[in-house]
């Protein structure tokens, strides 16, 4: 599959606030080759050499804003399963999951600091 995107690199004011959230989640979501590099948290997808990769690095003056990243899930079923694993990592605000318009199932949540999330599944309406 064509890759979408390259990376993401996340700001949190303390990474020790979220690190347990990230390492929930990001997991679930099929980042699951963590990398060892100092001062961030990164896991990465696939299994090439080259792949997708999800970071978080601390930045003590970060606020969170009204961005707001949202992963793919597979089917309906799949949104409810990183749901519950986002609550039970900690996620903030959570709304649903549920159906929000014909063909859009989505859950909505923040990350213990604030950042935006989304987990969402689409069929053809």
């Amino acid at each position: 599959m064509r890759r979408r995107y390259d990376h993401i690199d996340l700001r949190a004011p303390r990474l020790a606030d979220v690190t347990p959230f990230y390492e929930a989640l990001l997991p679930a979501l099929g980042f699951t080759r963590r990398a060892e590099i100092e001062g961030w948290l990164q896991f990465e997808a696939g299994d090439g050499d080259i792949t997708e990769f999800f970071g978080v690095t601390e930045s003590p003056g970060h606020v969170a804003n009204e961005n707001r990243i949202a992963f793919w899930a597979e089917s309906p079923e799949k949104v409810d399963a990183l749901a519950k694993v986002a609550s039970e990592a900690g996620a903030r605000n959570m709304e649903g999951p549920m159906p929000y318009e014909p063909g859009y199932y989505a859950a909505f949540f923040e990350d213990p600091c604030g950042n935006r999330l989304e987990v969402c599944h689409r069929n053809p309406v």
